[in-house]
């Protein structure tokens, strides 16, 4: 059998132990989903809806699922001035009854775009929210109760709009986390064309200004992630404005030192490949994450396999962290905007937002290329083009 097919069949062998594996994904029109996903073979099969639970305030935009704890966390990106943020008991993991339970829920400024945990001895007692206009971080410390306040709110401000002033008309920090080793935060900004730096303290949960780090003029950096080549570790940057991935040089403070981590522009390639301008006014990339030597970012409003059929972009890791463009591959949906791998690297869930859908694909994890659709779900309502609706994010849950 050849090492593909073994490592799809092995990952098989413990979905049928399981009977089916979880995910999780959030509706703008104001609801979580847990779905369950069943292979009839590696490549074939169906995803049903479980439960529907309506909650996370307005207009649920994200989720950070904590395995350890069997605990998800929501983000509200409501637009009326207030929002919540919202912690849910999973259950024991892959129980046929597990269901969602409401376990925590606070107050927030609302207009929640992303956010994760930080903090503490375990990296998890603070958590930490993005919110795009008031142009604010705002970190909480857990559990989540009715009572729960802003520890620290950091509002950031420019002097000018910024070369899409119909994007850059202020600071809009759309995502929040830590680096690999837990102790800085990273915000990038897609408003001021910055990635954002923060030193944590880990015990209060407190966090102090380092120098922000200057993407290319007009990137609009959305989401990013830290991956180690090697003995090397780069940043990622997904520029949403621009459609690029910008790739950082990541120097640490020696030890004991009181400075603060660095970052330096090393490569930049476009989500369409190098032969292709960066900055085309009517696509928007949206999300990054890597599976084994492979880099994936989602393009939105593409449609390059045909009507309402936008792509992923895959690009090849090189052993000094450079990007080498491979292809693009279907998303099997309209404006992906969330995508996420499964553990073994055989399958990858994405969220169209528009088609409101969630596609499964099959991936090869030797290769690095997307394939065949294995599994499709729609999640109604259908979002309108260019709308604040549909399907915003979707979690595995393994």
């Amino acid at each position: 059998m050849a090492p593909t097919k073994a490592i799809l069949f092995a990952g098989l062998s413990l979905l049928s132990e399981a009977a089916a594996v979880k995910l999780y994904a959030t509706h703008f029109s104001g609801y979580i989903a847990a779905l369950d996903l069943t292979l009839s073979d590696p490549t074939t099969g169906s995803i049903t809806l479980a439960q529907q639970v309506r909650g996370c305030g307005v207009t649920p935009a994200w989720l950070h699922l904590d395995e350890e704890t069997r605990t998800l966390y929501c983000f509200d990106e409501s637009w009326m001035g207030s929002g919540v943020l919202q912690s849910y008991s999973l259950g024991k993991k892959n129980a046929s009854n597990a269901a969602l339970t409401l376990s925590g829920s606070a107050r927030t400024p609302g207009n929640t775009v992303h956010g994760s945990l930080y903090g503490g001895k375990d990296g998890k007692s603070f958590i930490i929210t993005s919110e795009y206009s008031p142009s604010t971080i705002s970190t909480y410390k857990l559990p989540l109760s009715s009572s729960t306040q802003q520890l620290q709110k950091k509002t950031f401000t420019q002097a000018r709009p910024g070369p899409r002033p119909d994007r850059q008309d202020r600071p809009h920090p759309h995502a929040a986390f830590t680096d690999p080793s837990g102790k800085f935060m990273i915000v990038p900004d897609l408003g001021s064309d910055l990635t954002r730096i923060f030193k944590i303290d880990t015990e209060s949960g407190m966090l102090s200004d380092c120098p922000a780090i200057a993407s290319l003029p007009g990137d609009g950096p959305r989401h990013g992630l830290f991956h180690k080549s090697g003995s090397t570790t780069r940043y990622y940057s997904l520029n949403e404005i621009s459609s690029s991935v910008g790739v950082y040089d990541v120097k640490y403070p020696a030890n004991g030192s009181s400075d603060c981590l660095s970052l330096s522009l090393a490569q930049t390639i476009g989500t369409y490949g190098p032969n292709v301008p960066l900055g085309n006014a009517t696509v928007k990339a949206a999300e990054i994450r890597v599976a084994g030597d492979y880099l994936y970012a989602s393009n939105r409003n593409d449609s390059t396999f045909g009507k309402e059929q936008d792509s992923i972009a895959i690009f090849k890791i090189g052993k000094d962290g450079a990007l080498t463009f491979v292809t693009l591959a279907n998303a099997y949906g309209y404006y992906p905007r969330s995508f996420a791998f499964n553990k073994a690297g055989t399958l990858v869930a994405i969220g169209g937002q528009t088609t409101a859908n969630i596609a499964i694909v099959a991936r090869d994890p030797a290769t690095g290329l997307l394939g065949k659709l294995v599994a499709n779900i729609n999640l109604s309502p259908r979002g309108t083009y260019g709308g604040e609706d549909g399907v915003s994010s979707v979690v595995w849950d393994e």
